[in-house]
């Protein structure tokens, strides 16, 4: 890894850590982020309100970018997200891979009880995971009684 500078401008350093820092200039050996020959750390300090503004926005991952950065690709953004607001990373992977696999690789389809049962044997015990509020006796019992098993005989 490429020794960063420091951080020069107090403005910037109010907001950015000195792990951030580093991590935005690993990022400058990359194309994407030398915008018109200049890299994103020269940026961040030419624009600081426009870098804040993006780093304080709510979903940065949809915030638009200052003027320079504006033309990142979905995957670029990913790695400018990881560098400097990874609390953000999870969102944005769930919006690219939808963008680039579909919806069905990231939305879970709700749990059938039945077609559970049906990938079961003897063999294959089935065990369930509690959480506060959620209890699946009442689907327990139903599918039970669809298959002729009831409290008396089974």
């Amino acid at each position: 890894a490429t020794d960063a500078p420091p951080i020069t401008l107090e403005a910037v350093k109010s907001w950015v850590s000195e792990t951030m820092w580093a991590m935005a200039r690993t990022m400058e050996q990359l194309p994407a982020f030398k915008s018109a020959g200049t890299g994103i750390l020269a940026n961040i300090e030419q624009d600081v309100m426009g870098w804040k503004r993006w780093y304080s926005d709510e979903k940065a991952e949809s915030a638009d970018l200052p003027r320079a950065f504006r033309d990142l690709g979905l995957f670029q953004r990913l790695l400018l997200l990881r560098a400097l607001r990874p609390d953000r990373l999870t969102s944005a992977l769930r919006e690219f891979v939808v963008s680039n696999m579909g919806a069905y690789f990231v939305e879970q389809s709700p749990f059938n009880m039945q077609e559970t049962y049906n990938e079961t044997d003897c063999f294959t015990p089935m065990f369930f995971v509690l959480f506060p509020g959620v209890d699946p006796t009442p689907a327990v019992e139903r599918c039970a009684k669809s298959v002729g098993c009831t409290s008396g005989n089974g």
